[in-house]
């Protein structure tokens, strides 16, 4: 077999399954699915608003589920694990199909999916799409949206921020198609981006380095002052305190071998008139 129908017949399988689960887990708040394949046989992991009811009494309820997928998609050796969703509000197959339920009985399209839609936001989610399409209210089919938030259309993030649901309301007129799109709270956005200014980094940067050097420099001296012994200390004031008292002695004695200018031309003047 061809790797492409390989990979066509297993993506095939797994719609079918996941249809099969919306049937017959619809009362439990089925949520959607996640197939792994190991060495020991093929893990399905089925998260659920209501886990007991898809456990049912003493596990009879899963234990003919797992029977019923082997009989009908050939799996090899399925086991079933079944994990309860936390906040349903941010489960788009879960919201898709309690919307489709409230078209069911008969609620108004519109008051349908705009509480739908206030609910998935004010859960946290970053944005939400609702489309509503088929006989809303007349013969002929349309389609109605309801949006809030940011959603992502295409490219790759789709498929790993977008989370997407699909449910089938039956009513007198016709079916009605329901899909919910959600982008649930804590995503990366690939549109998410900070921009640094240039000028701001370059002239805090050299600030910071110079302001570095100081502090190392100040450490420095007062590491050497306090590693001298305190005998060099009091070594040095001594020398000091010798120099300053020779520098006193020695003005003392220029001032008094110095002659007082009033004696001296008293002097001068007697002088003359003895002559």
């Amino acid at each position: 077999m061809a790797i492409e129908k390989k990979f066509v017949q297993d993506g095939l399988k797994k719609a079918m399954m996941n249809e099969c689960f919306m049937k017959r887990l619809s009362r439990s708040g089925y949520g959607g699915m996640n197939i792994t394949r190991t060495p020991m046989g093929t893990q399905i992991t089925i998260y659920a608003e209501k886990p007991g009811m898809v456990i049912g009494r003493a596990g009879k309820t899963i234990r003919k589920l797992t029977q019923d997928l082997d009989t009908q998609f050939n799996l090899d050796n399925p086991q079933i694990d079944v994990q309860e969703v936390e906040k349903p509000e941010l489960n788009a197959q879960m919201m898709a199909t309690g919307l489709a339920n409230a078209l069911e009985r008969g609620w108004y399209f519109r008051k349908a999916g705009r509480s739908t839609l206030q609910r998935i936001m004010g859960a946290g989610a970053l944005g939400c799409e609702i489309i509503i399409s088929g006989k809303l209210t007349g013969p002929r089919k349309r389609l109605e949206k309801f949006l809030d938030g940011y959603i992502k259309h295409s490219g790759e993030s789709v498929e790993q921020i977008v989370d997407e649901g699909y449910a089938i309301a039956t009513k007198k007129l016709g079916t009605i198609g329901i899909k919910v799109r959600i982008v649930p709270p804590g995503v990366k956005l690939p549109d998410d981006f900070n921009v640094i200014d240039e000028e701001k980094t370059m002239e805090e940067t050299p600030k910071e380095a110079s302001e570095d050097k100081v502090i190392v420099k100040k450490s420095e001296e007062i590491a050497k002052v306090e590693d001298k012994p305190k005998k060099e200390i009091s070594e040095v004031e001594k020398v000091v305190k010798k120099k300053k008292k020779d520098t006193e002695e020695s003005k003392n004695e220029k001032s008094k071998t110095k002659p007082k200018g009033k004696a001296s031309f008293s002097k001068k003047s007697k002088v003359k008139g003895g002559k």
